[in-house]
């Protein structure tokens, strides 16, 4: 890196280096402790901005840094989720409002750039496998209900898999509310709560990790096979 871009900033390459280590062991801490949840920008901003560094384009300039060594360090990539928006609510006010926080969120994850099936023999936890699949199930869902679905119909295809709503010690998941919210949290999903003329109705929609390139590709090679296999699931009410 050249000597003008560490004057421009005011700081030394042994100080820039260490703000890169520290954003790296935060996203690698966070990533792990919060099952794969999005990491938001600010709190990267904020850890760099922490140490008395006021500069305006040090924190983006730090990021990118990181985002690099996690690449060709760690075999990581770090991805920023484009914030997709809810469906139109039947409340103009909540939408609106729903919206303008959706945009002025940015938040990253990290993925392995590790070949498919080296990770899954060398890498995957096989204790963790069956979230893997319940995710799968609950976004090919959703996918064919056209990427939005209102809760009540989401437990209805789910407990016909043998999945209850209030259980609580399921054998796999413990507790299953819990589990379709951890969804929410990692971006797979978003929930919205409609208001209507007979009351509220939560719907899920796919959120912009569902959304994403790879996973989405995935999920159509998943449903597919659904498909060629057993027809259409959602056809068999």
């Amino acid at each position: 890196m050249s000597s003008e871009i560490f004057s421009d900033f005011d700081i030394s390459e042994h100080e820039k280096d260490k703000l890169v280590g520290e954003v790296i062991r935060y996203i690698l801490f966070k990533s792990e402790q919060n099952s794969g949840c999005p990491i938001k920008r600010d709190e990267l901003t904020q850890l760099i901005t922490g140490k008395n560094y006021r500069q305006r384009n040090l924190p983006a300039f730090v990021i990118n840094e990181a985002k690099a060594k996690l690449s060709s360090i760690f075999g990581y990539e770090m991805r920023e989720l484009q914030r997709s928006r809810p469906s139109v609510s039947a409340n103009p006010v909540r939408a609106s409002q729903s919206q303008q926080a959706i945009s002025d969120a940015k938040s990253y994850i990290i993925m392995s750039q590790i070949p498919p099936d080296v990770y899954r023999k060398f890498v995957e936890d096989a204790n963790s496998t069956h979230l893997s699949g319940f995710t799968f199930v609950v976004l090919g869902i959703i996918h064919l209900a056209g990427g939005r679905v209102a809760e009540e119909n989401l437990w209805h295809h789910l407990k016909r898999m043998g999945l209850q709503e209030n259980q609580e010690n399921h054998p796999n998941f413990g507790n299953t509310k819990q589990a379709l919210e951890a969804l929410v949290q990692q971006r797979y999903l978003q929930k919205e709560k409609v208001k209507g003329p007979e009351g509220n109705t939560v719907y899920y929609e796919l959120a912009e990790r569902a959304l994403d390139t790879s996973t989405n590709d995935k999920i159509k090679e998943y449903i597919s096979q659904i498909v060629q296999k057993d027809g259409n699931p959602m056809e068999a009410d």
